[in-house]
């Protein structure tokens, strides 16, 4: 199987983006990049820490030279942060440069998958699940503009999704 561009997944925290992104990567035989992982590994502490000193501000700036450079690569699976879409910049670096798809999920289903994760820095408060739905509120519009499919990562298994990438990708080279 090739691929010609870059496939760029996009959508909420807890909707599937890193663990799909990996495994579509490896069935694909082409390179998987996070971008919150390479913040990570760039600076070197976690995006709670990039947070709590720099706010949400300072950590934005580090994703959009992030997104910049690794949208500049070639036949790779992208998985982005779940914000990545706020800053135009983004959306339009992003939309130049991949086949995007957003995993989609309920709140209730995010709410469950990031109940035990600490390492969320937007999550970090008393009532999580109305944090998610005022989140997705308001970052959904944004995903469904931006993708060029959209799955539910709620109603299909990981399987399915990268079935029906892999089908989509083998259908657009085909013609």
């Amino acid at each position: 199987m090739t691929i010609t561009s870059n496939i760029i997944l996009i959508g909420p925290m807890g909707a599937g983006k890193t663990t799909i992104g990996r495994q579509l990567a490896k069935k694909l035989s082409i390179d998987f990049y996070d971008s919150d992982y390479e913040i990570e590994k760039r600076t070197g502490v976690k995006i709670s820490l990039i947070f709590e000193i720099e706010g949400e501000e300072g950590f934005r700036r580090r994703e959009t030279q992030v997104l910049r450079e690794l949208s500049q690569m070639n036949k790779i699976v992208l998985s982005t942060g779940g914000g990545a879409l706020i800053q135009a910049e983004n959306r339009e670096v992003l939309r130049n440069n991949g086949y995007i798809i957003y995993l989609k999920s309920s709140p209730d289903m995010l709410f469950k998958r990031t109940s035990g994760d600490k390492r969320r820095p937007l999550l970090q408060g008393e009532n999580r699940l109305e944090q998610i739905r005022k989140i997705l509120t308001e970052r959904e519009p944004a995903y469904i503009e931006m993708a060029d499919e959209i799955l539910d990562s709620e109603k299909m298994s990981i399987k399915q999704i990268i079935q029906k990438i892999s089908e989509q990708i083998n259908k657009d080279e085909n013609h």
